[in-house]
């Protein structure tokens, strides 16, 4: 019997992953997501990859067996909200805040969106994958920054807009590029903001 038969294939895929720290395992997913980016996704292969972070295709293989495998890791990765930590104690503030952060990173993740657009249709879980990476986050952490504002009593928690504000917000970063041609920027989001977004919930 082989050291590896007696370890058995839990223990041996185990080894195996612990070859690749983790830095150098975000570095092969921001790769691939530029790529993306970049290329499109039909473009993107593991030996381009590959070849970007200096590493053999095989290690790639070893570790995610196919290319969809790879993204749905790496946008597996990204499931941290850029939100994350905005309470300066003000609704409208933090709303005003929101629409800063957003813009410093909405050209990047809309130009994933629009590039995994027909890939996501073909797969569900690549489409899962991207909803818990670029969606599910930022539509939290906007309701608990609504729900902040709420429980420090600046809006009624019955006010009828609170229910459509997350989707108001992501949905303008998405939809400028289709519109206007340009991406929604900082001071783009900041002035959307202070014009649709606050007078829905009656702040200023």
């Amino acid at each position: 019997m082989t050291s590896q038969a007696a370890e058995g294939p839990e223990t041996v895929a185990a080894s195996r992953r612990s070859k690749i720290t983790p830095a150098r395992e975000q570095e092969f997913f921001d790769a691939v997501l530029e790529q993306i980016r970049e290329c499109g996704y039909e473009a993107v292969t593991m030996e381009g990859v590959a070849a970007t972070t200096r590493c053999s295709k095989s290690t790639l293989y070893r570790q995610w067996k196919t290319k969809p495998q790879f993204v749905v890791a790496a946008l597996r990765s990204r499931r941290r909200s850029k939100f994350e930590g905005i309470d300066t104690g003000s609704l409208a503030e933090d709303l005003r805040e929101c629409a800063r952060t957003a813009g410093r990173w909405s050209a990047n993740d809309t130009r994933l969106l629009q590039n995994l657009g027909y890939a996501v249709t073909q797969d569900a879980e690549l489409a899962q994958a991207l909803r818990e990476a670029l969606v599910h986050p930022e539509i939290q952490a906007l309701r608990d920054i609504l729900r902040r504002g709420v429980e420090r009593g600046e809006i009624a928690a019955d006010h009828p807009a609170l229910e459509y504000i997350p989707a108001q917000i992501f949905g303008v970063i998405r939809a400028r590029p289709v519109v206007d041609g340009h991406y929604a920027d900082e001071d783009y989001l900041v002035c959307f903001v202070e014009a649709a977004v606050l007078p829905a919930l009656g702040l200023t």
